[in-house]
């Protein structure tokens, strides 16, 4: 096998391949927001409800 003609390795470029939706310091999820346990759950709940309502 001649390995000369298959030439170097490409070096990967260490980052994803996407951006995530939820990503820190985006609209959606700013850098220094703090949520409260109060808010997670109220949270949840509301999403509980619209899944068994529809």
């Amino acid at each position: 096998m001649d390995y000369k003609a298959q030439g170097a390795p490409k070096m990967g470029k260490n980052a994803p391949r996407h951006a995530e939706h939820n990503a820190r310091g985006t609209k959606k999820n700013p850098y220094q927001r703090k949520e409260t346990k109060a808010e997670l759950l109220e949270r949840m709940k509301a999403a509980a409800n619209k899944t068994k309502e529809g």
